[in-house]
């Protein structure tokens, strides 16, 4: 009697694949070891912690990450990756290109959903050119930075800002274009000086794949439905059609999404109230002499490299009414450190490569000294 054949080892299963995605996140460790702490620590009891959490972001980031993740599977993607090939002849070319349409995208459809159009048709590029994605994902996420700057619908912090304010949209915008429009040319010459001329090309070896039309239009007609859904505050039941419209349709969808981000999110939301309504951080804000335009613009950029710049437009509004600078100082927070801006985190986290982050840094941190010193320039030296 022979002996059965070994058989090959199994490939790990999807929950598999998702606990080692969740093991290898250190910000995710990072974040669970801050909220022991400050269970430990802090005054707020663990059944309150459901309430810090901005669910309607959360269900609104969801929504778009599957809807994102489906336009990817149909092969769209990868199609208008090659078309843009065809027209953009170098590097610099193809930079300009998407860190304009990131710049541009933002003002009118916020600054992370301009990251969920532009960054996954820049990784499909990359892959089919070998342009270097992490580097350029860095420039879109710095371009929508400061492209959202400039509308009150840009970012979440702006439309706070603005209804804060009850200014019109004209006067928001106004007030803004200054520091926009230095922040978006200046990075996009620095863009035209770190991308070079080298010609790009197709790869021989990427294959042409067909695509997948039925999930294509689904994606494509859900995708305005749920921004409006989620614009008149209905997110929830928007996700839920969404939700079940891709589970019918092509389970991988929601498979392959990112739920290692969505974690992140719902942890980042939890810590950092917590860490804002601590006695002692409180008392330190007392301190600070925000009655002062000064102060106030400073430590509305402190506070973003900490606890982002929307908690941070929220925090200091209850200290200050002075709607211009806050509006200058949340904005340009969003530079320097990846927490600043929650975009920021969404592109690092779509780019998948370590060396992503610390790519960041190397260009936003300078980034963020210059653009303090231009606000400054323009609230206090115009």
């Amino acid at each position: 009697m022979t002996s059965p054949p070994a058989s090959h080892p199994a490939l790990p299963g999807l929950p598999a694949l998702a606990w080692q995605a969740l093991r290898a996140d250190r910000l995710l460790h990072l974040l669970l070891a801050a909220l022991l702490a400050l269970t430990l620590c802090g005054p707020t009891p663990v059944r309150a912690y459901g309430a810090l959490v901005d669910w309607p972001t959360i269900a609104a980031l969801t929504g778009l990450l599957a809807l994102t993740q489906g336009l990817e599977l149909s092969g769209v993607l990868a199609w208008l990756g090659r078309r843009l090939v065809a027209v953009m002849a170098t590097e610099r070319r193809a930079a300009l290109l998407l860190v304009a349409s990131a710049l541009l995208l933002s003002t009118v459809l916020t600054n992370d959903v301009a990251l969920f159009v532009v960054v996954p048709l820049t990784l499909g590029m990359c892959k089919l050119t070998g342009m270097p994605a992490a580097r350029l994902v860095v420039f879109e996420a710095l371009a929508v930075n400061a492209g959202s700057a400039l509308t009150p619908i840009g970012n979440p912090q702006n439309l706070f800002l603005w209804q804060l304010s009850q200014v019109s949209f004209g006067q928001f915008v106004l007030h803004m274009l200054p520091l926009a429009a230095l922040l978006s040319l200046i990075l996009l010459a620095l863009t035209a000086l770190t991308f070079g001329a080298r010609p790009i090309a197709l790869a021989r070896q990427v294959p042409h794949g067909k695509l997948d039309h039925r999930l294509l239009w689904v994606a494509l007609t859900l995708y305005l439905p749920f921004l409006v859904a989620t614009d008149l505050h209905q997110a929830g039941w928007a996700l839920l059609v969404v939700l079940a419209s891709m589970a019918m349709l092509r389970p991988a969808v929601l498979a392959r999404l990112d739920w290692g981000l969505l974690l992140v999110f719902v942890l980042m939301f939890i810590d950092l109230r917590l860490v804002a309504g601590l006695p002692q951080v409180q008392a330190a804000m007392a301190q600070l002499g925000l009655d002062r335009p000064e102060h106030l613009y400073f430590a509305g950029i402190g506070a973003s490299q900490v606890i982002s710049n929307v908690p941070a437009a929220i925090a200091l509004a209850a200290y200050s009414q002075d709607w211009k600078v806050l509006a200058y100082a949340v904005s340009v927070g969003g530079f320097g450190t990846a927490v600043g801006s929650l975009a920021s985190l969404i592109a690092l986290r779509m780019v998948g490569e370590a060396r992503a982050w610390a790519l960041f840094h190397c260009y936003a941190l300078p980034f963020l000294a210059l653009a303090t010193g231009i606000g400054y320039a323009l609230l206090f030296r115009a």
